[in-house]
């Protein structure tokens, strides 16, 4: 829980906010009214705790301001006035509570609970889940009755996502509720502080993932039926907790064996006619050599379908159909014995995998077309954008009422929600299902259509995660315009898998494994056309098939290991033997990874992904200024030039503004380099709040950095840069002498395509114009031909 404390004595401030650390609460501290507000707009906040004298801005008026611009959090007032008069003018102004110095810690704390409780039904007395048990009042964390030690920082995090039982949280949103700003830490405090929260569930018997890692997106508590389903199993559950994964792999396999069961008949026949050939004494090689063949195809897929018997019996076809010389009449009886087993097994496996599908459920399968669920009322605007929607290539379906969009949902995964929040009055449920959405994995990017306008409004859609706000009435083409550039960016963030087997039952069987997860994945069966596959995908991980023909697995690892470009590709290798020479191999070649066969669905996806997420860890290590959290150089030239190609393609305007800190030497040499660097963190955290969707935030050098803000004309740009500059006016930064002191910036902006048709082009104008400011002073902001603006 965060609370932001406003006064001006500091005395006052360190002993509220020693109180309040102690009982674990996150706390920042304003020193006066105007700082507090600046604050206010930028951080979500749980509690204020104000009090009323207060320089620049005092108690009573911020109360008002906050209250005039629709901000609900809790307002607690604090001070030495005690009269009815000044109480009655504190609760008029907005405040919730009033308490009088000097005052009892204990009354304090309780107040806050009250006031934190009333704030919404998420703020019971004592968190509950499962068997985990935390009393906010003791601080008292048991599960199954044994207790938790937990460091006050532990106890925060957990509490946090108690609260908030069924959300996931990005690392930024975590540092932002459980840091204060002028902490700011790294994601790896958040990483460090769950693998202390792991190890100490693991100690008392928890499940050690209670807290659960949502791959692409950040952490949640994990779902009360997964938790139950875990502890009787000891598998892993599905990604939405409410389908172990077991049922999920069984549905996928029925599915893939619903479309290779006439294939693997084809194969057993191809057996059989070798075997009868044999026992004629008519078997030609080229019979062998085909059968031998489909007995090695067999071995691996039935393997993949879990049937091991099936899997075994087809090796020993295969071994006994390798033999150069002829069969003995022993082997051949043999042989003809295993191929009969074989054909038993098969009809066996057919009776306990094969489901039948509705035909609803056989044309979405066989139909890979980008869905589009419109969830509205309004059936004939609906229908007009289903028109429109196949002329984009998406396949559509429509809800009138909430219940039928999660139905719809249920029974098939759109690509795209189209959303009017007014199907449900109040628009309560209506939001509560995009956020729903937003944070699942995989994400379904939502995009609300509506008929209200307000900034309010706006804002809430986007904190909940919107990925798109139309203001009705819109011509159905610019709608199906906003749904495709979504579609595309959620394509786009996926993480990619190569997957190269000749087996086709195999291929579709890891892709059904993989794609739940929200990855996307390419498929191939011939490793022949292996490179320009690979360049085409670009892929972040690999998956290869031991044996195959024409290239092995191992071939092709060799060729990936020793090309400049791709030789760090993590690579996962599938294979059925696991003797030790075979394993040794496959690392000897520069295996990363290997699954053997059968393919159980949790172990390879977890591997894949825990494989995934140290790339990602890597990469962002690698793209990311280390100080301020903002992209480096070289990442934020590719996202730059991706935008100017969006830009181009949309015929859509773009700003790109250059921003230097003033005379940011000065205080490095006059309060040392710490300070120096505590002033980049705060700057990039407050870079990174002010500017959250589709831009790119970089820091190109020491003190210069680059802000581009997509589809925006440089007035709405310079009004953006205007109102930071005013932000930051009002933050005061304060050395370790305690001296305190203000930054500024200056800027130049310039526009796409206006001022510059490329990046280059473009840096160029804003560099001039960022140069015009410095010559007028600190402070200013020039546009490219345009005036200047100083705050």
């Amino acid at each position: 829980m965060k609370i932001l404390v406003v006064e001006d004595d500091q005395a006052n401030a360190d002993m509220l906010t020693c109180i309040l650390y102690n009982q674990n609460y996150t706390v920042e501290v304003a020193n006066d009214g105007e700082v507090a507000w600046e604050l206010i707009v930028v951080y979500d906040y749980d509690l204020l705790l104000i009090d009323i004298t207060l320089p620049h801005l005092d108690g009573i008026s911020l109360c008002r301001r906050i209250r005039t611009h629709s901000y609900q959090m809790p307002i607690l007032l604090v001070t030495g006035r005690s009269s009815s008069h000044d109480q009655a003018i504190g609760l008029d102004a907005g405040a919730d509570a009033y308490i009088v110095k000097p005052f009892d810690h204990e009354v304090l704390i309780a107040e806050i609970r009250a006031l934190l409780r009333r704030k919404g039904t998420a703020f019971q007395s004592v968190l509950e889940w499962g068997s985990l048990r935390l009393d906010p009042a003791t601080r008292e964390v048991t599960y199954a009755g044994q207790p938790l030690c937990l460091s006050p920082k532990e106890f925060s995090i957990l509490e946090f996502f108690l609260r908030n039982g069924r959300r996931v949280f990005t690392y930024s949103v975590i540092l932002d509720q459980l840091w204060a700003y002028e902490e700011t830490p790294g994601e790896d405090a958040v990483r460090t502080h769950i693998k202390g929260l792991r190890q100490k569930f693991r100690r008392v018997g928890a499940p050690t993932d209670l807290i659960e890692t949502v791959y692409g997106l950040g952490y949640r508590l994990k779902p009360l039926e997964a938790i139950a389903d875990s502890i009787s199993t000891d598998q892993f559950t599905s990604s939405q907790g409410t389908q172990p994964i077991q049922q999920q792999t069984l549905s996928a396999l029925s599915k893939v064996w619903d479309r290779f069961k006439t294939r693997v008949d084809e194969q057993v026949r191809i057996l059989e006619q070798a075997s009868a050939a044999l026992m004629q004494q008519m078997l030609s090689p080229d019979i062998q050599q085909q059968a031998s063949q489909e007995a090695h195809t067999l071995s691996d897929s039935l393997a993949t379908f879990g049937l091991s018997e099936g899997s075994r019996i087809a090796e020993k076809i295969e071994q006994l159909l390798r033999v150069n010389e002829s069969l003995k009449s022993d082997q051949t009886l043999c042989l003809c014995e295993l191929v009969t087993a074989l054909r038993q097994e098969i009809d066996r496996a057919s009776n306990d995998l094969t489901t039948e599908q509705s035909e609803q459920e056989e044309s979405v399968f066989a139909n890979e077309r980008p869905l589009l669920l419109i969830i509205d009322a309004d059936r004939q605007l609906a229908e007009q954008l289903v028109n429109e929607a196949v002329n984009w290539g998406f396949r559509s379906a429509i809800a009138t009422t909430l219940s039928e969009a999660e139905t719809k949902i249920e029974q098939d995964a759109p690509t795209v929600v189209l959303l009017d929040p007014d199907i449900t009055h109040p628009t309560t449920d209506s939001l509560r299902l995009l956020a729903k959405l937003s944070h699942q994995t995989p994400a379904v990017p939502v995009i609300v259509l509506t008929s209200h306008d307000q900034l309010t409004d706006r804002l809430e859609v986007a904190q909940l995660g919107g990925h798109g706000f139309l203001h009705k009435p819109l011509p159905p083409a610019h709608v199906l315009k906003t749904v495709a550039q979504a579609a595309q960016r959620a394509e786009a963030a996926k993480q990619r898998v190569m997957v190269i087997d000749d087996d086709p039952q195999i291929l579709a069987t890891l892709k059904g494994f993989l794609e739940p997860w929200g990855l996307s994945v390419t498929t191939l069966n011939d490793p022949q056309r292996f490179w320009e596959t690979l360049e085409s995908c670009s892929p972040d991980l690999l998956i290869l098939d031991m044996k195959m023909p024409a290239l092995s697995g191992v071939e092709l690892c060799q060729i990936i290991r020793n090309d400049s470009h791709w030789g760090h590709l993590p690579i996962i290798f599938l294979t059925a033997h696991t003797d030790a020479t075979i394993i040794n191999q496959v690392f000897s070649v520069g295996a990363d990874d290997f699954v053997s066969k059968p393919i159980m669905n949790p172990e390879l996806v977890s591997r894949i992904i825990n494989r995934l997420e140290r790339i990602k860890l890597l990469q962002n290590a690698a793209e990311t200024d280390h100080l301020t959290k903002l992209s480096n150089r070289r990442k934020s030239t590719q996202d730059l030039n991706k935008y100017l190609q969006l830009a181009n393609q949309q015929n859509q305007p773009l700003c790109l503004a250059v921003l230097d800190l003033d005379n940011f030497k000065e205080i490095n040499d006059r309060h040392g380099y710490n300070t120096g660097d505590m002033v980049m963190r705060q700057w990039g955290q407050l870079l990174r709040q002010t500017f959250r969707q589709n831009a790119v935030i970089a820091r190109w050098e020491s003190d210069e950095f680059v802000v581009a803000l997509s589809s925006m004309i440089k007035a709405d740009g310079i009004q953006r840069l205007t109102q930071l500059l005013a932000t930051l006016h009002h933050r005061q930064f304060v050395a370790p002498d305690q001296t305190q002191f203000r930054i500024t910036f200056s800027a130049g902006i310039a526009q796409y395509p206006d001022d510059g048709t490329d990046l280059h082009s473009l840096y160029q104008a804003a560099s001039e114009a960022l140069h015009q400011s410095k010559v007028a002073g600190c402070a200013c902001i020039f546009s490219v031909g345009g005036s200047r603006v100083s705050v």
